[in-house]
């Protein structure tokens, strides 16, 4: 186990990526695409990373299970369905969408680099171990959900 696993909520990983994107923004100007069409189109997929990031968080609720990123070891129930059945984590999704609408309003080649980041890093100390605990909890059945949903998309 690594020092930095499950120590940093994701969406605090998103925010610090989104201001390193944002200072990365101030280095090359911003591309010439129209700035309404920019911000309706960056608004939009927004919109659409924080309703799976919702829809996420709907499944967890009902399945009465925890839904702290920092604590899967208390999970209580293997969630299956709805948004779940597309995405194993969907809210890390939700936040990655969100940090690609983000790199579309910034319009600057080097804010691109903060989604491959986010990904990385949530891939590695986040979702890893997170795997590692749901595997022990539910065992085959997490296997076998494993084997059928992918861990993006």
């Amino acid at each position: 186990m690594h020092k930095l696993e499950l120590k940093v909520p994701p969406p605090v990983v998103a925010l610090l990526i989104a201001a390193a994107m944002w200072g990365l923004s101030l280095l090359v100007p911003a591309a010439a695409a129209p700035t309404t069409l920019r911000m309706i189109v960056a608004i939009a997929i927004a919109c659409a990373g924080i309703g799976i990031d919702i829809a996420g968080a709907i499944a967890f609720h009902r399945a009465r299970t925890t839904i702290n990123p920092l604590k899967p070891n208390a999970s209580s129930a293997l969630v299956t369905t709805g948004v779940y059945r597309f995405t194993r984590n969907p809210m890390y999704v939700g936040l990655a969408v969100a940090l690609f609408a983000w790199a579309i309003w910034l319009a600057s080649l080097p804010a691109w680099l903060g989604l491959p980041a986010f990904v990385l890093y949530i891939g590695r100390f986040q979702i890893a171990p997170e795997e590692r605990a749901l595997a022990g909890i539910f065992g085959a059945a997490f296997a076998d959900y494993q084997s059928k949903v992918r861990r993006w998309l």
